[in-house]
Formats: C-alpha cells, structure tokens, sequence
C-alpha cells in the first residue's frame, strides 16, 4: 500500500490502486559526472550565448559578482565562487577591483558568519562583501521604467561598477516560472517600490480578479507578466555575464551554465524541468500530496510549493488533500495575517494590493485555492484558525478522505486520482 509522509511519521492510502492514475517521482535525468570545479570550469569554458568570461571583462574594469543571500545557500555558492574569481583574476581583474554584492531582496543585514558561510572565509577576507538594502534610498539609482509601470531602482555599488555578473541556482518557481537568472537583479538588488510594484504582477488587474493562473511554475513565456516585467526590468542593468548552477534532492551540484544572462539561464532552466517536471496524464478530479514531511512541512508557508504544484495536477472544482503538519505554525507573519484576518477574498486581496508580500501572496493562494478547489489540510494547525476560509482541516489522511467523499457525492469509489509524495518539488506536466 502507498504512503505519504507527514512529519516524522506517514499515512497510508486507503483507495483502490486502480483509480490511482499516476504517482509523481523525480525523472532520472543522465548528467555527466563531474566535481564542482570541472562543472563550473566546463561551463566557463563553454559558454552559452556569448564568448568566454575573458572576453566579457578587460583589465580595469569594476566587476560586482551578484551571489544570492542566506535563504538560499543549498546553491553552494562557498564552493563555485572562488573558481569564478580566479577567471577573472587570470583575466586581468585584481581582487580590488571585485565586488560581491549580496542580492537580499527585502530581507535583513546578514552577520559576518553568514557571509563567510556564502563565500568562503579565504575569498571574504579578501574581496569587498556588502548586502543590499532595498530601503537604503541614498545608495539607490533609478534605471527607468518598465512598460507595465514598474520604476527600477536598483543597488548604487552595482550600477556604480563597470560589469555585473549574476550567480545563483535555478529551481521551479511559482511565481517566475524558474528562479536564477534576471532574479538576481529584481527582486535581488532592488528597491522596494520596485520589488512590491513588480510583485503585483501576480495579480491580475482590476480588484476583485485575483490571481494570474499563467503567474505560475515553468512559465517562462510573455504571457506571465511577472516573469516578463522581471526581463525588463534586469535589462536596464545590462548584466554582462552569469553563471547558475542546477542541484539535486541532497542539494549537490549537478549541472553549471555561463554565458548570456539570458540564454544560459533559459537552458539551465531546461535541464531543471527535465528533472523535476513531471508528465501526468491529464488533470484528476483528486490529488493527494504531501509536502514530504518534515522538515518540508514544518509550517504553511513552507508547503505552498506543494499547494502550487498540486493545483498544476487538479481538474477543475476537484479536491486536493495537502499534508503538512505545520509543527511551527503558520511561518510567516504576513501569511497568517491573509487566512486569520479577513473575512472576504475583496478585503484579502485590497490588502495584499496595498502592501504587496510573498507571505501575504501565499496565504491569499491558500484562501483562493479553497475557494476555486477542496482544499482539504491534514496538519496540526488549530482548526479554528481557518474559519474565515473555505480550507477544510483534518487530523489523518483518513479522515480528510472521509471529507473528501463528502465533495464527490459521498463516494471516492472509481475517482481517478494522482498521487504526489514529494508534492514541493515534483512538478506536474499535464499531457492532455
């Protein structure tokens, strides 16, 4: 019999095999095997849409490396950032004319033990490191505007600098499709007019309408505003190289790719969806999926990956039964605020429009996806919390089964259903 994992335990799955339609697992992708520094010296050496990193700085010039914050050190970028100075060391840039700056976002000053643990304590102890500070406005600089009304602020150290290099990792991404690439530079180094005026993005215009449905994991096309608001507003930074790197489940380095800040992004983000987008064939009116147990489920924020990408697999009006035991609570300030606070999806989504967040966008999709879907929770989150949703609490898969039953005309008997045990990170592909 399946299980899903819930915490530190699993539940079984009481349904017939036979109307299990699929059961989602990472694919099995064949990369080449290398250490860190033969995949980060293959792609220097091997650059996708423009020349060498050699070719890309000249002697004299002011280079700002770009490298991501904190919150996402399983890139490993302790390991693939000193390869990449000694390129430019060897192509004419002395330490004192690199800067690392560090994308934070909206996020807090980081500590100097955080900063050694992104680069190293040999490469911190000799390059200039600061953080970016999205509401430090004397060191902001105004790039323009997009053509969906975006102002581009963005870090003064940078613009500054004769050349910016973007690091990172890409991974799926709910809101832009994939993450790495042009977000090292919004919502990375910019300000915060600009972060929450872009973040906006996701909904869709007019209060009232929503979020965007094509706002959404792998959608890299111009019909995801929010990706393509993001393109703009990176091209007024004019990024002269980037170099990403793909991870696996244990957050090993897997893949590298430089070259055009664009097109090696476009292919390290095709070798992510290799590996973890999954074919299903068609959308099942039940989808169970756990976040993976903890420490994935260890708050509701952290399982909105899972929520996203069991929507991905849901037919229309169908039910989706999400375990995640939330052993810490709701996780966000901001996301609570949007299931606990409000009585109407109008009021939710007139305050998120007002001061835009991510915590704030996650809980509004819990409250949506409730409304448009079954959106059954098994967690230990006190069921009193959600009475101004639609979100249906339970205690065991059984019984969020037995509420399932009661959506689909009182029997589960013959319902096709996909099943996702690593629900945040196995995303659905649907073929028809």
């Amino acid at each position: 019999m399946e299980t899903m994992k819930y915490s530190d335990t699993a539940f079984p799955v009481h349904l017939d095999p036979g109307q299990i339609v699929a059961e989602l697992h990472a694919n099995a992708v064949d990369l080449p095997k290398r250490t860190v520094r033969e995949h980060i010296e293959y792609a220097l050496d091997h650059p996708i849409g423009s020349g060498p990193i050699e070719e890309a700085v000249q002697a004299g010039d002011k280079v700002c490396i770009i490298i991501s914050d904190v919150t996402r050190r399983w890139q490993q970028p302790s390991t693939y950032l000193p390869i990449l100075v000694e390129r430019l060391n060897r192509a004419g840039i002395p330490d004192k004319d690199i800067l690392i700056l560090c994308a934070t976002g909206t996020h807090r000053r980081q500590t100097e033990e955080e900063h050694i643990s992104l680069v190293g304590e040999y490469l911190y102890r000799r390059i200039r490191f600061i953080d970016h500070q999205c509401d430090d406005k004397e060191h902001l600089t105004y790039m323009g505007t997009t053509s969906r009304g975006t102002p581009v602020w963005l870090d003064s150290y940078a613009m500054a600098c004769d050349k910016l290099i973007l690091t990172g990792g890409v991974v799926y991404h709910f809101l832009a499709g994939f993450g790495g690439g042009r977000k090292s530079i919004v919502p990375g180094i910019a300000g915060r007019e600009t972060i929450n005026t872009n973040h906006n993005n996701a909904l869709n215009p007019g209060l009232g309408s929503g979020s965007n449905p094509r706002v959404c994991n792998g959608n890299m096309g111009e019909d995801n505003p929010f990706h393509a608001d993001l393109m703009e507003c990176a091209a007024f930074a004019k990024p002269a190289y980037l170099l990403n790197v793909i991870v696996d489940d244990d957050y090993q380095i897997v893949g590298a790719f430089a070259g055009d800040w664009r097109e090696a992004h476009r292919a390290a983000a095709k070798v992510v969806e290799q590996m973890d987008g999954v074919p299903i064939p068609h959308r099942t009116p039940l989808v169970i999926a756990s976040a993976g147990g903890y420490p994935k489920d260890i708050n509701l924020y952290q399982s909105s990956k899972t929520l996203t990408n069991a929507m991905s697999a849901t037919a229309p009006g169908g039910t989706i039964i999400l375990l995640s035991q939330c052993r810490e609570g709701f996780g966000d300030a901001d996301c609570e605020a949007q299931i606990c606070e409000y009585d109407t999806m109008d009021e939710r989504e007139k305050a998120l429009r007002a001061d835009f967040s991510i915590g704030g966008f996650i809980g509004f999709l819990f409250a949506e996806m409730a409304k448009n879907y079954n959106l059954i929770l098994v967690t230990e989150l006190d069921v009193q919390r959600f009475g101004r949703t639609k979100i249906q609490v339970a205690r065991t898969l059984d019984e969020a089964l037995k509420l399932a039953a009661r959506c689909n005309g009182g029997s589960l008997a013959g319902v096709e259903t996909i099943l996702m045990p690593h629900g945040g990170s196995t995303v659905p592909l649907p073929q028809a």
